[in-house]
């Protein structure tokens, strides 16, 4: 079994980490009790706690909830559980074949997958359940990105499809394409005692006075209203690694953040709450690949999260709709694809 692992296509936590580490954090994480997972590993408690706090400090992360009577995962926490589990069956059963191939002199190559890269709010697996269930011979590998990386994994192959958030930059857009699939309000994330908890929506004229917690550029609703408001010189960004930061912040009060409500949702805490905005553009989520790189597997996942049936035509036991060309997005009229710009 390999030492170190790559926590690789997690944007959140870009650094190689020593497996053995790996494995304590997630034994905690799954007795959620530091005393009982010490015991299960058969080290003592306070090498336990002292490996996770060497881990949080490599990641720049918490990974539990501090101070606590209880023992807690963070948002980042959950996140890397999930990691963790995947790198570690795999860790284990690179170490099986490693094992069955020295028995026998034979070199076992790596299992073949079809790789989906999500950006984080984006949920997958009504799509993933029934690839599974019509290609059980192809596995499904799921990569979690963001926004700034999410043509990336595709263009560096690291994935076959991803999920993405629109407008994808034009720098970007060459040779891509995209089928829209739906929209989600954005909210403004705020503490619990904020004056906009008193309403159920809110506008960006409500919240121009605000310290915004990330790029103006990125909310430019928000940026035109203070802008017009005259609100004044704006402080610079405190250092953060992560949306789940941003919402330490907003939490300690340090200012807000605009975000689609699916991200609010998956870094809730109990000291925050979030209001739709109601004159801020939607977040617009497609699939997207490269259209150079639309195989028959590509063309099946289409089919998947367009509805097909396994018994439609275009599946690949069935034939293959051409691909189509460079820097386009499907768009299904009738029982045809046409084509438009990105």
């Amino acid at each position: 079994m390999p030492s170190i692992v790559g926590l690789g296509a997690s944007p959140d936590f870009p650094v190689d980490v020593d497996l053995e580490a790996l494995h304590r954090f997630a034994t905690v994480a799954e007795h959620l009790h530091f005393g009982r997972a010490a015991a299960a590993l058969h080290i003592p408690r306070p090498r336990l706690s002292r490996t996770v706090t060497e881990l949080e400090a490599a990641l720049k992360v918490e990974l539990f909830v501090r101070p606590s009577e209880v023992t807690e995962l963070t948002t980042a926490g959950r996140a890397l559980l999930d990691r963790a589990r995947s790198l570690l069956a795999e860790a284990e059963a690179v170490a099986e074949a490693g094992a069955d191939a020295g028995a026998d002199g034979a070199h076992l190559p790596s299992a073949p997958a079809f790789t989906i890269a999500i950006v984080p709010g984006v949920t997958i697996s009504k799509w993933t359940r029934a690839w599974a269930e019509r290609r059980p011979e192809l596995p499904v590998q799921v990569l979690r990105t963001d926004p700034a990386a999410q043509i990336t994994v595709l263009r560096e192959r690291v994935a076959d499809v991803a999920f993405v958030r629109l407008p994808v930059p034009p720098q970007d857009a060459a040779g891509l394409s995209t089928i829209p699939l739906y929209a989600e309000v954005a909210v403004v994330v705020v503490p619990k005692d904020h004056v906009v908890t008193l309403v159920d929506s809110v506008s960006v004229a409500d919240l121009a006075s605000d310290h915004l917690l990330q790029d103006p550029d990125t909310v430019p609703e928000w940026r035109d209203a203070a802008l017009a408001l005259s609100v004044g010189e704006r402080p610079p960004l405190p250092a953060m690694a992560s949306t789940a930061d941003a919402i330490a912040l907003v939490a300690a009060g340090l200012g807000i953040v605009i975000v689609p409500q699916s991200v609010a949702r998956l870094n809730h805490r109990k000291d925050v709450t979030y209001r739709p905005v109601v004159d801020v553009a939607q977040h617009r989520v497609a699939l997207a690949w490269l259209s150079e790189r639309t195989t028959a597997d590509v063309e099946e996942f289409i089919g998947i999260v367009r509805g097909r049936s396994a018994q439609s035509s275009r599946t690949p036991s069935s034939g293959h709709e051409p691909a189509k060309t460079p820097g386009t997005t499907g768009r299904r009229r009738g029982s045809r694809w046409s084509a438009r710009p990105t």
